[in-house]
């Protein structure tokens, strides 16, 4: 008897562990919140096929935790930028209110909503077009403009992971121009940091990274070409 009180009582136990992990205590969902935001940030190499799927609520709920700290961390999407250093454009990085979205619903228990809220247009999940573009002037570290330069972005060539790189251009009468600030930057995610809009700089100017680094300044022209 005593065998049988301490099984049905370690099954209760049991029991409220595993409706305490499924407990809900928040009124974000998947369908309302969440979804938008893994569509504008995620989706488009987490689609259908991918290695890792997030396109619906069966396919996010098991990463739901794993999600959540590599949203925190930064680590994804995988940016590479500091936010707020240059004039960017296409930033995949999550803002703050998302963030706060994202951990506040998997702390709250992750629940899925009413499907009739999903969204409805798909569109935000495809990326960005991009301009062509080719390299304008290729720098190791530190380069001097011997002609005026109107860049449209930034493609790094040094491969693998970059701890912290701030890219900057010192125009000749002093002011200091911020271009990109690398930040954990993996080499394999992404091709160019583009500007929200075109960048004049002098002859004269100094353009420099902090730390040791090869990259392009881009300009317009071929697209392929800048990918040789």
């Amino acid at each position: 008897m005593k065998a049988i009180l301490q099984f049905i009582t370690l099954a209760f136990f049991s029991n409220l562990l595993l409706l305490a992990h499924d407990l809900i205590t928040t009124n974000l969902t998947y369908t309302r919140d969440v979804s938008r935001i893994l569509a504008r940030r995620c989706v488009s190499c987490h689609a259908t096929g991918a290695s890792i799927p997030l396109t619906n609520y069966e396919e996010v709920r098991p990463w739901a935790v794993a999600i959540k700290e590599q949203v925190l961390s930064r680590s994804m999407p995988p940016w590479g930028a500091v936010k707020g250093f240059g004039n960017l454009a296409q930033d995949a990085a999550l803002n703050q209110e998302e963030l706060m979205i994202m951990a506040a619903w998997v702390i709250g228990g992750a629940p899925k909503g009413d499907p009739s809220l999903l969204p409805k247009d798909s569109s935000s999940s495809k990326p960005l077009e991009e301009p062509s573009t080719t390299d304008g002037l290729i720098v190791q570290t530190r380069g001097v403009l011997t002609r005026p330069l109107r860049t449209l972005g930034l493609r790094t060539i040094s491969p693998g992971k970059i701890d912290s790189a701030r890219i900057t251009a010192r125009l000749p009468d002093g002011r200091i121009e911020p271009l990109v600030w690398l930040y954990r930057y993996e080499s394999k995610y992404r091709g160019a940091f583009y500007f929200k809009d075109p960048i004049e700089l002098p002859a004269g100017s100094t353009v420099e990274s902090s730390a040791p680094l090869q990259f392009a300044l881009e300009v317009a022209g071929n697209k392929q070409q800048a990918r040789r």
